[in-house]
């Protein structure tokens, strides 16, 4: 089965960037429900597809794991009503799973994601106690050859620039535990979204952050 994100999905993100007002988006109600099956039929084929490695991933529904376009404008300065993007979450926030993975598509911005972004203060404590005591493990998935030509790191956003409290400065791991989020960003481009190879595409690069969220997950399974 092959099936890719379409030019014309990739069109409409366009057009909606630059009309993202209520009477755009109604007069082009079509195109945006085209759009919106035609992501859906993609992350359906990415979950069967990312299911062969991680069996919890078999049980999401495609159009539960994407985010609703409507924008929730009651607390932001930005009132434009529409995301210009679609995104999917697999697996994250499910169960005792705090870790999983993500898929963004908005023209020339799109990107693969894994691991855990800014979990609540419990869970970044967790996390960071697991890292603190069974390092050699963490480091060994960092250093694993598909990881590392997948991803340049952990992501840096929002980094403390001091040790948390509870941690010697000098601890080994010191960098590791400044960490507010434990994430990776592999961009891809809009013509790897149109591929027919995109689906097996993405998932191999989901299957080398599996590793570090089976690292993640384990405290609270």
């Amino acid at each position: 089965m092959s099936v890719s994100v379409s030019n014309s999905t990739l069109q409409f993100l366009k057009d909606l960037n630059k009309n993202n007002n209520r009477e755009w988006f109604s007069e082009n109600k079509d195109r945006y429900l085209a759009a919106q099956a035609n992501v859906a039929e993609f992350v359906e084929l990415l979950i069967e597809e990312t299911g062969k490695f991680d069996a919890e991933i078999q049980k999401l529904d495609a159009k539960k794991a994407m985010f609703r376009i409507y924008r929730d404008t009651r607390f932001s300065l930005d009132k434009t009503p529409y995301k210009t993007n679609f995104g999917a979450s697999l697996g994250m926030g499910k169960g005792n799973r705090i870790s999983g993975y993500y898929l963004h598509i908005e023209p020339q911005k799109s990107f693969l994601a894994g691991g855990v972004y800014h979990p609540e203060s419990a869970v970044l404590k967790q996390i960071r106690a697991e890292i603190a005591v069974n390092q050699e493990e963490f480091l060994a998935i960092l250093n694993q050859n598909e990881f590392r030509n997948n991803f340049r790191g952990l992501s840096v956003e929002d980094k403390l620039k001091r040790v948390p409290a509870g941690y010697d400065k000098d601890h080994p791991m010191a960098e590791f535990l400044k960490l507010k989020s434990f994430n990776v960003i592999h961009p891809i481009s809009d013509e790897a979204l149109m591929s027919e190879t995109a689906a097996p595409d993405f998932t191999k690069v989901f299957k080398s952050i599996k590793p570090l969220n089976d690292y993640l997950n384990a405290p609270f399974i």
